[in-house]
């Protein structure tokens, strides 16, 4: 792939983001390309060492933030004619209480995702307080001479922390997931504003 077809790919693939952070990554890549075949690279090799367009647009897109698309999308191209805005604020009791139902389901279930994850990270604090509390209990039982209670305390205790330590990863695979899924909910609601328009 030629350097100017590259930059072409690049720009359809960003048309969703305001234009001066458009040109912004075309000049930076341009630029990038330009130092790489003056080291002796050919143009296609320079190209080629970047990376694929759809994974630095990727990149691009999860730099900036959500309101500054979302800001460049809604923005009026055009004057509304008198009938539209009637027809807006006559269907606003409409449309604005779908929109914000849908943004209510997505956020309560974001929400009960973490709320899950949470939850995990109790059940793994309530098993490491019940190491402790066996561990305490087991040693005073023991000195008080309720020797066969004493030792079960400690097995529990010893029981509770062989639980807690697979909690523990669990809780923390568990957390890695649902950060990786935050990442990609909100690149993906990124890219829907930046969907490329019919005919570019």
């Amino acid at each position: 792939m030629h350097k100017q077809e590259f930059l072409t790919q690049l720009r359809k693939e960003l048309s969703g983001l305001p234009q001066n952070e458009i040109e912004e990554r075309i000049a930076f890549y341009g630029e990038m390309i330009d130092d790489r075949v003056d080291e002796g690279l050919s143009e296609e090799n320079a190209v080629a060492e970047i990376g694929s367009v759809s994974d630095i647009a990727a990149q691009i897109i999860s730099e900036i933030p959500l309101s500054k698309i979302a800001k460049e999308k809604i923005k009026l191209k055009r004057r509304l004619k008198a009938w539209e805005v009637v027809l807006l604020a006559v269907g606003s009791p409409i449309w604005f209480s779908l929109l914000a139902a849908a943004f209510a389901v997505v956020f309560s279930v974001y929400v009960s995702l973490w709320a899950v994850v949470v939850s995990l990270w109790a059940c793994f604090a309530s098993f490491a307080a019940c190491v402790l509390g066996g561990a305490a209990g087991g040693v005073v039982m023991l000195f008080s001479g309720n020797t066969p209670a004493g030792l079960a305390m400690l097995a529990a205790g010893v029981v509770c922390a062989g639980v807690s330590i697979f909690v523990f990863y669990g809780c923390k695979a568990a957390t890695k997931g649902m950060v990786l899924l935050t990442k990609k909910m909100a690149l993906w609601t990124k890219k829907c504003f930046v969907k490329k328009e019919d005919g570019e």
